[in-house]
């Protein structure tokens, strides 16, 4: 009698998590995604050529945002300048000066401001086109999946250089021309490799259920496909900068840009148009080039750690 009445008294033990609410599943999703941000963020700062490509392009992009306090636009304003043209790399003109007596480490300052502002604009232009045609190429069967490929296998065929600097001709010299001959005519190469992992994944089982309870396309691609491209887009985001700036080079240099704009590209050009080059002037030429090449690299470099974080197969070789 004593025993029953004890065990009828007893307190219960409360379990350790009574009373505590369960997460809904908006935190749960919160966690698994910080839970993979630093999961790759461990990945990436384990590959050293990725981490100085970021430690070099962050450099870059604060010495562009700082262009205006680090080098003022008054100081390379012809009208204003009072060092002599051509002069060589000294303590006063760390890297000479132009044929307007313009400072070059000024110049190039500015430069970074202009060559990033297309190539990320560009790139960013390019990659939703690329990635809205890829996922619909993908997506869709019939006569809409055969028209959207053989658009793709045009802009693939021919050179988007070539094509963007037949538009920028057309249109007229101008920075926003660029950004938009670059952007809308470099986004095969995205839509080719969006397509390719928009098949890869909806032949998963869990498309296949959502097709069986009666999800829509809209639903499909939104809630399914995009979300598991973007790593793969990210990455070849990256990598496609890299070839924005060298594009964007490349026409400054053929005189399609805006020649009041300083870029690296259009530094080249006037340094060919005043015969600097072949004068001997190689602080005209050598640094911008310098900067280009540095630039691309770095770029290449993250987008090739943004692989290995992305496909782990790349990380085990």
């Amino acid at each position: 009698m004593t025993a029953d009445t004890t065990n009828a008294t007893a307190t219960p033990t409360a379990s350790p998590t009574a009373g505590r609410a369960k997460p809904s599943a908006a935190e749960i999703r919160r966690r698994r995604i910080r839970r993979q941000l630093a999961q790759g963020w461990k990945a990436f700062s384990a590959n050293t050529p990725g981490l100085i490509g970021l430690i070099v392009l962050l450099v870059v992009i604060a010495i562009a945002i700082l262009a205006p306090v680090l080098v003022p636009s008054s100081t390379l304003d012809v009208t204003k300048v009072t060092a002599k043209a051509f002069e060589a790399p000294s303590s006063h003109a760390l890297l000479g000066t132009d044929y307007t007596g313009r400072s070059l480490l000024g110049m190039l300052v500015w430069g970074a401001r202009a060559s990033l502002t297309v190539g990320f604009t560009a790139t960013i232009m390019s990659t939703v086109i690329g990635t809205l045609i890829g996922m619909a190429a993908g997506h869709f069967h019939g006569v809409t999946q055969a028209v959207l490929m053989r658009v793709i296998d045009f802009f693939l065929v021919v050179p988007s250089l070539v094509l963007a600097i037949t538009l920028s001709s057309i249109v007229g010299a101008s920075l926003l021309t660029i950004i938009i001959s670059i952007g809308v005519t470099s986004w095969a190469g995205t839509a080719r490799l969006v397509r390719s992992e928009t098949l890869t994944i909806e032949a998963r089982p869990y498309i296949e259920r959502a097709w069986a309870l009666g999800a829509s396309d809209w639903h499909i691609i939104v809630k399914h496909v995009l979300p598991a491209v973007m790593p793969i887009v990210l990455s070849n985001t990256t990598l496609a900068v890299g070839s924005s700036i060298i594009a964007e080079s490349t026409m400054a240099f053929l005189g399609l840009g805006d020649p009041m704009v300083i870029s690296w590209g259009s530094i080249l050009k006037s340094a060919m148009d005043t015969g600097a080059a072949t004068a001997g002037y190689w602080w005209y030429v050598i640094p911008p080039g310098i900067a280009i090449v540095i630039v691309v690299l770095a770029f290449t470099l993250v987008g090739r750690a943004l692989e290995a974080v992305v496909n782990p197969t790349l990380r085990e070789r």
